[in-house]
């Protein structure tokens, strides 16, 4: 398994995508007001690409209108100081075509918010970089004096 500068274990892209998978929330990250902004979505994963729902009108809507964003997901144990992080970034989609709309339509994306989803838009990021990093079980512990 390669490393990176910091000792961190560096996944694969299919590796990291399939870590990215196993979890249910993930973090987007877009330019809002020409500031950096975070919103937590639950999503699912197509192949490589990223699918959420956004409300129409919302900010997120509006962020992932073909833009350029960043997803990221992870997952950690304190106790055992061990867990992974992947980020995506690539451009975002609302997602209009019929077809594409059946197809995502049918991916096993409950909405966690609150209300009706009906009128929900489906965004997709189309995965362009994919990077991993994981802190692995067994890691010794350096104490700070």
């Amino acid at each position: 398994m390669p490393f990176d500068y910091g000792g961190l274990e560096t996944p694969s892209r299919a590796e990291s995508l399939t870590l990215m998978g196993s979890v249910p929330i993930g973090r987007v990250v877009f330019t809002e007001r020409a500031l950096p902004a975070v919103q937590p979505v639950n999503f699912v994963l197509d192949g490589a690409d990223v699918v959420f729902r956004a409300v129409p009108g919302s900010r997120l809507a509006a962020a992932t209108r073909g833009n350029i964003v960043a997803f990221e997901a992870d997952d950690f144990d304190a106790a055992s100081r061990s867990g992974w992080s992947v980020t995506i970034v690539g451009r975002a989609r609302h997602v209009h075509d019929p077809e594409e709309l059946a197809v995502v339509r049918r991916l096993p994306l409950d909405s966690w918010a609150p209300g009706p989803r009906d009128h929900d838009h489906y965004v997709l990021i189309e995965a362009g970089l994919v990077v991993g990093r994981r802190l692995p079980l067994g890691r010794p512990t350096v104490n700070s004096v």
